[in-house]
């Protein structure tokens, strides 16, 4: 059994994005510049922001963060979101969620300009990404994508199940791995909380992708002799013996599991640092485009 070491592969990432963005400087370019959008004060959301900047600073990123108060309107968010569309020194920019419920969360998704949506949220660029055309990958799925390639686990021809359909993570996976190429060229099922024995299709697969929510759902009994696991799931489980007073399980009953698979992701420390690495690049990559439109 081999770890997927999102912590490490996240890493190295940043530190070629780094050089990359030192060249640039030497070059006497423009580094690029990420925003990041909070209203109001959810605690999981500003910590989640707050490593998002450090992130930037740590790799030579200009960085921005918007912070709005709770009680803002639609339309003063939507005028502050028209303003960051037009900002021509901001390159992308990521809108943190979830809003306030008394904001349409999909009016501002709408709103932002699909060449600055480094998230990949916008229909433009998950349309795109259906069609194999060059867009913003959102970065959870992308930054899975890139754990499989670094660590060459092969996905042509193999059966992958999919458990979750969220259009951040769920739904984006099981396009990209059908897509042709590598990391893909794979058959896929996508499953969800209506799917009827479930256990029949996890048991047949070669790759298993879960993002559901339910910690330890999957065990050992669901799954065949070497199958590849990646466990998007994160929750808080309390535990008074841990002295945060809580632990953080995957959906993957790890010890379990593991002991059957040929590669996993630990939860923490797999997906989850792969997805501000890949945000940053996607940040990279606008940066990029905006300077070949000039």
């Amino acid at each position: 059994m081999q770890l997927l070491d999102g912590k490490k592969t996240a890493e190295d990432i940043k530190n070629e994005i780094a050089a990359e963005v030192q060249s640039i400087k030497d070059a006497g370019g423009k580094v690029p510049h990420l925003a990041a959008v909070i209203v109001g004060t959810n605690g999981a959301s500003l910590t989640y922001v707050g490593s998002k900047v450090k992130s930037c600073q740590q790799i030579g990123f200009d960085s921005t963060l918007v912070s709005l108060p709770e009680d803002i309107t639609e339309e003063d968010l939507l005028a502050k979101i028209k303003e960051l569309n037009e900002d021509d020194d901001l390159d992308g920019y990521i809108v943190q969620l979830p809003l306030p419920k008394h904001i349409d969360e999909q009016k501002i998704l709408l709103a932002i300009d699909p060449d600055k949506d480094v998230d990949g949220f916008h229909p433009t660029n998950f349309g795109r990404m259906a069609l194999e055309m060059e867009s913003f990958i959102p970065a959870t799925p992308f930054g899975i994508m890139e754990l499989l390639e670094r660590y060459k686990v092969e996905t042509a021809g193999k059966h992958t199940v999919v458990i979750g359909r969220s259009h951040i993570v769920g739904r984006p996976m099981s396009i990209l791995m059908s897509r042709k190429g590598n990391p893909g060229d794979s058959t896929v099922t996508l499953t969800h909380s209506r799917t009827k024995n479930l256990a029949e299709f996890t048991k047949n697969a070669d790759i298993i992708i879960t993002a559901l929510g339910v910690p330890e759902f999957l065990k050992a009994d669901m799954v065949k002799d070497g199958v590849v696991i990646i466990d998007v799931g994160i929750t808080r489980v309390d535990d008074a013996s841990n002295p945060k007073g809580y632990v953080i399980k995957g959906d993957v009953d790890f010890d379990g599991v593991s002991k059957k698979a040929s590669y996993i992701t630990p939860v923490p420390g797999g997906v989850g640092p792969m997805t501000i690495a890949m945000l940053l690049k996607n940040t990279l990559l606008a940066r990029k485009m905006r300077s070949a439109k000039k």
